[in-house]
């Protein structure tokens, strides 16, 4: 772990919360990241020299504004290797992104005698559209379901045949933390004529993205998991499922030309970015992407993978912790997922809180996979690049100190 170690000492001094707050152990990523300085110093500067609304003047300020947004969207379209910018349309999170979808293709492409695939270790915000959708066109709603490691087999991919229309999932689990085989479900999709919605939340900022490789239709994330603001998410589509999908809001700034007789709307991304826009989450999202390529995607995956290694290594020596997920570290996202024996997961983020170590409890908005898992809630501990083996020492510290508060003698 040194090299890691040796990451990790170079880079949490640019997160300003961590000298502050000193005894904080924050391992709750996977629901939203820190923030470096300098993310937070271009979104001041954006805010007080730089404030303008897009699109819409003539004067310097909305010029500005507006430069600021369209090269945040090259940006994104860089970072995620998408053929062309007008397949990235900004959201203010990956909830909104993924109810895009559901709401300008699903509801127009999918039919009664259709069938929608949903992985069951899928986020709510990739479930709970396509119930929607599933009905209000009487199509069926399937599910891809998981082994006991979150991993999905062959059996189950099976399952998408000639009368599948959309398969939705999640690239890495928050709910169990098992990176599943993008490349084959997408495949799997295609070679029935269905589209794939990847959630890839809990991947962006941890290990780099290809969407043209992995051949994705259609992918989401959210800015603040991997350092930007709150409130930006993209969506990124490819460019003829776009331009045939009609709007999700309609306002300002998505029309071409309003009159009393009707409305035509814009092109395609414009189409999907109804009123103004969060120029200052865009600023915010383009400064994270910088922050996250000057360290490097491939340093980023090596320092978390072997931070996940360590945790589960060191979770698992505590007998009266069982530890979720894939076997293999390569099958793992940053996080992992556990229970402590007879102890409840809300109990013991309460008590760790008050050691200064952040983590999560519950169902991860996962209740889905947590019942076929036969769970009521787990433990969540989630790692960045601002994260240590000190840090992971310390939770296990705090689970024994959970133990004792209980009264078990260990």
């Amino acid at each position: 772990m040194n090299n890691n170690r040796e990451i990790y000492l170079d880079i949490k001094g640019d997160f300003p919360v961590f000298e502050r707050e000193l005894d904080l152990v924050y391992l709750d990523h996977a629901a939203t990241s820190q923030k470096p300085e300098m993310v937070v110093d271009v979104l001041k500067e954006q805010m007080l020299f730089e404030n303008g609304s897009p699109h819409r003047g003539a004067h310097r300020m909305s010029v500005l504004a507006t430069e600021i947004y369209n090269k945040g969207r090259n940006a994104v379209r860089e970072f995620i290797h998408a053929r062309r910018s007008e397949e990235i349309i900004f959201t203010k999170n990956a909830t909104e992104s993924l109810n895009l979808i559901a709401y300008s293709y699903g509801l127009h492409s999918i039919g009664k005698e259709d069938e929608i695939l949903v992985a069951i270790s899928a986020h709510h915000s990739n479930f709970v559209p396509w119930q929607m959708v599933a009905e209000k066109t009487g199509a069926s709603l399937k599910y891809l379901m998981v082994d006991e490691f979150g991993d999905i087999p062959d059996s189950e991919i099976s399952k998408i045949n000639e009368k599948t229309k959309l398969v939705a999932f999640s690239w890495i689990s928050n709910g169990i933390g098992t990176k599943v085989d993008a490349q084959r479900i997408i495949e799997k999709a295609h070679e029935v004529g269905a589209v794939a919605v990847v959630d890839a939340a809990q991947i962006a900022g941890h290990e780099p993205i290809d969407v043209q490789a992995v051949d994705a239709d259609f992918l989401v994330f959210s800015g603040h998991k991997m350092f930007a603001p709150q409130g930006i998410g993209v969506l990124y589509g490819k460019y003829d499922l776009l331009d045939k999908m009609p709007p999700f809001l309609t306002g300002g700034d998505m029309i071409e030309y309003v009159s009393c007789e009707g409305t035509t709307f814009a092109k395609v991304p414009e189409r999907f970015e109804a009123g103004t826009q969060n120029v200052t989450g865009v600023r915010g999202l383009t400064a994270a992407i910088d922050y996250v390529l000057s360290i490097g995607l491939d340093r980023i995956s090596v320092h978390e993978s072997a931070l996940t290694s360590y945790a589960v290594e060191q979770l698992k020596k505590l007998p009266f912790v069982t530890v979720y997920g894939a076997e293999s570290v390569e099958k793992r996202g940053a996080l992992v997922i556990f229970n402590i024996e007879g102890i409840h997961p809300h109990d013991v983020a309460s008590i760790l809180d008050e050691e200064g170590i952040a983590i999560r409890a519950g169902h991860h908005c996962t209740q889905p996979l947590m019942k076929h898992l036969g769970l009521g809630a787990s433990c969540r501990a989630s790692f960045s690049i601002y994260n240590g083996t000190e840090d992971i020492d310390t939770l296990v510290k705090g689970i024994k100190r959970v133990r004792e508060v209980f009264g078990y003698d260990d």
